[in-house]
């Protein structure tokens, strides 16, 4: 499922800008763009985002190869494409919602963090499963063009979580708030991947039969607030 189209449309006017898509498939119907788009994803998906097959692309969106080039130019320029679409979606969401997390008492911000953006990537698993694949492939380019950026965009969020929380008393004012985000920020992966990509509980460990995320996402919040506070 891909996010609301038309804030995908506003990405497709500044990706043309950028030369990174023509104007022609920006004049495409909606619908037909989102066809493309969804075939885009669903390729990386099978393949891994940097395997992905024009050719593929063309008969998963039922559109002749002629047309891909067309639009993107060329495979390298359908990737490029692809991988700036997800950061922007993916970046954009933790600009959004960064002040109304940091303005939440500490206790509720690390729970909301984890439970909404669990939600909300259960909504865009397409986009979710493109990055996580980015993620732990381990493929040095994208790394650095999508799981970089992205990271970095969480990573300021919790920051910007601490350092409210911190202004407001909650936590010790001698904390090192760089530190401690990034902390925090490698233990919340561990705990939000392991359920939008279950594969990854395996070697995590998260939950089982006998206990639910609610039970470690309770207690991982109280580990926290409690070892943070003054």
């Amino acid at each position: 499922m891909l996010p609301e189209w038309t804030q995908i449309h506003t990405i497709i006017l500044e990706l043309e800008k950028a030369g990174v898509v023509t104007r022609t498939f920006r004049r495409l119907d909606p619908e037909r763009q989102q066809v493309i788009v969804q075939a885009i994803l669903d390729e990386a998906l099978e393949k891994g985002p940097a395997s992905i097959n024009i050719k593929k692309v063309a008969e998963r969106a039922g559109v002749a190869l002629g047309s891909l080039y067309q639009y993107f130019g060329n495979r390298e320029g359908l990737l490029e494409f692809s991988t700036q679409l997800c950061v922007q979606l993916l970046t954009s969401s933790f600009d959004q919602f960064r002040p109304m997390l940091a303005a939440l008492p500490l206790h509720e911000a690390l729970t909301y963090y984890l439970t909404g953006g669990l939600e909300w990537s259960k909504t865009q698993m397409g986009l979710i499963q493109f990055f996580g694949r980015a993620a732990y492939q381990g493929d040095p380019l994208l790394a650095e063009k999508v799981v970089r950026p992205v990271a970095e965009a969480m990573r300021l969020t919790m920051f910007e979580i601490l350092r409210a929380a911190q202004q407001r008393g909650e936590i010790r004012a001698g904390l090192d708030l760089d530190v401690t985000a990034r902390a925090i920020h490698a233990w919340t992966i561990a705990l939000g991947d392991s359920q939008l990509l279950p594969y990854l509980n395996n070697y995590f460990q998260v939950i089982s039969e006998q206990v639910s995320f609610e039970q470690i996402l309770a207690s991982t919040v109280d580990l926290l607030v409690v070892g943070l506070k003054p």
